[in-house]
This record gives C-alpha cells, sequence and structure tokens, in this order.
C-alpha cells in the first residue's frame, strides 16, 4: 500500500516468502554492505538543508526522501538479518557511523552551486536505481527481489525530483553545460570512495580485522559489478547524460554507453583476478 507521499512501507513486504535456499552468499554480503550506506541518510539530509537552507519547499522534499533512503536501509537491514542471524544490524551501522562523516557542516554546496549539487545528486541517484535493478535481476530469493525492485523504483522517482530542482536553481545560476558535464564525470568517478569500502568491512569483517580499503572495496566490486547487464548501465547512462545536459541518444549517448561498458567489463575482470 501507498502512503500520502505515493511511498510503500515495510509492512507491504511479503516477509513470510522469504527463501532461504536462494540466498546467495556474495549478494548478501553486498546487502549488508548497502543497507548501512542507506541507513546513513540523515547526514545526507542535514548537509543538503545546511547548503540550501533558504527553500523551505526544498528542505521538506529532502526530508521526506531521507526517510525513504532511511527506510531502504531498515528493509534491507531486516533482510541480512533474516538471511544470516549472526548479522547485527544496529551493531554495524555504529561501527560505520562511527568510521564515516560526510561534512554535514559545509556552509555551501560541495559542487559549488545549487544546481551543480542538484546535478551530482542525479547522477548518485541513477546509479543507486541501476545498481538495486542488477540485483533484483542477479537475486532469486524472492524477498531481496522484491525490495530491490521496489527501491529501484524510488530512486528513479529522487531523480526526477532533484531533476525538477535543478531546473528551478538553474532559471538563476545558469550553470554551463562543460560545468554540468565536468560534475556528473567526477561524481560518478566518485562512487568507488571510501564510504562503500568502509561499510563493506563493517558490515561483513570483524572489528579485530584492519581496515584494507582497497582489499574491501575489491570485495565489494567482485560482486557488485559482476551483476550489471547491458540494459541495468544503459538506463543509468542516459539519466546520467541529462542530468549533464548531453543528448542521452544518438552518437553521443552510444559512445558514452561503449565506454562505460567497457570500462566496468574492465574493473570487473580486474577485480576477479585480484
Amino acid at each position: 500500500m501507498l502512503n500520502k507521499n505515493g511511498h510503500w512501507s515495510p509492512d507491504d513486504i511479503a516477509w513470510e516468502q522469504f527463501d532461504p535456499s536462494r540466498v546467495d552468499s556474495d549478494i548478501l554480503a553486498v546487502i549488508r554492505a548497502a543497507s548501512l550506506v542507506e541507513r546513513n541518510s540523515a547526514d545526507y539530509v542535514a548537509y543538503l538543508k545546511r547548503v540550501i537552507s533558504d527553500d523551505p519547499e526544498f528542505r521538506a522534499a529532502a526530508e521526506q526522501w531521507g526517510h525513504e533512503e532511511h527506510q531502504h536501509g531498515i528493509v534491507l537491514g531486516r533482510w541480512a538479518e533474516m538471511a544470516d542471524p549472526d548479522f547485527d544490524f544496529e551493531t554495524a551501522f555504529r561501527r560505520f557511523t562511527e568510521g564515516y562523516r560526510i561534512p554535514v557542516d559545509a556552509e555551501a554546496s560541495v559542487r559549488g552551486s545549487r544546481a551543480g549539487e542538484m546535478v551530482a545528486r542525479c547522477v548518485v541517484e541513477a546509479g543507486t536505481s541501476s545498481f538495486y535493478a542488477a540485483l533484483r535481476d542477479a537475486t532469486e530469493e524472492p524477498v531481496l527481489k522484491d525490495i530491490c525492485n521496489r527501491i529501484s523504483k524510488d530512486e528513479i522517482r529522487h531523480y526526477r525530483m532533484f531533476q525538477d530542482y535543478f531546473q528551478r536553481y538553474q532559471e538563476r545560476e545558469h550553470l554551463g553545460r562543460p560545468r554540468r558535464a565536468w560534475i556528473a564525470a567526477t561524481r560518478f568517478l566518485e562512487a568507488e570512495d571510501d564510504e562503500l569500502s568502509f561499510a563493506y568491512y563493517c558490515a561483513n569483517m570483524p572489528p579485530e580485522e584492519a581496515y584494507d580499503r582497497s582489499e574491501a572495496g575489491r570485495a565489494y566490486a567482485r560482486t557488485a559489478l559482476g551483476c550489471y547487464r547491458r540494459d541495468h548501465l544503459g538506463k543509468a547512462v542516459k539519466l546520467i547524460l541529462k542530468a549533464a545536459g548531453l543528448p542521452p541518444h544518438g552518437r553521443l549517448g552510444d559512445l558514452a554507453f561503449q565506454a562505460t561498458w567497457l570500462f566496468l567489463k574492465v574493473r570487473t575482470r580486474g577485480q576477479l583476478a585480484a
């Protein structure tokens, strides 16, 4: 059932259909990490409300977005605990937040403008939508498949929300296409920053084991990247090009997709070899 904001709740998940025989241990490890990142939305809400402090409508939208992202984490964490009773979601989340924080005290967007911030958020939502679509199609466990499908659709809706606010701020800031493209490209490459690696470590490795960013990043990427198919990546590339102000179709779109697909395949082979 959808609530007044058009969003579902954990009660809508058919938890009784959980099938432990269809849990893939590698996908489970990735889900444990993803649950921590999704749950950590409060810091991102605080950051967005701080750098866009005089737009009440956006602040309310950011609050709702954060609530939905937080719920994604809770639902993924619940599923992970069902799949692995030894996994303690709350303990892992505390480890994660004690060791990883974003700059919530920033006075202005790290992207240089409000419109630039919205471009970066669109890139994130495009990437996460494709990520959960890939996991949805990779898993055979029915409850996780439903959860990932719901989250993937949420992220597309979030993309559209940030795109709408980009249009609002763009009317005043007139962010040039080269700058938009630069922000989109740099935010895409930031997908390999410390956040996911550290989340994977906190969710899957004991506290007494020292954190090795490269090792944790490789372990995460081996499974996460391997789930992608061409259609998953193709949709993400089109959305990112649109956020960058570039035509998502035609020759440029094809070249961008081929380059990104090649990058993904090289990265996947590299992680498997490692």
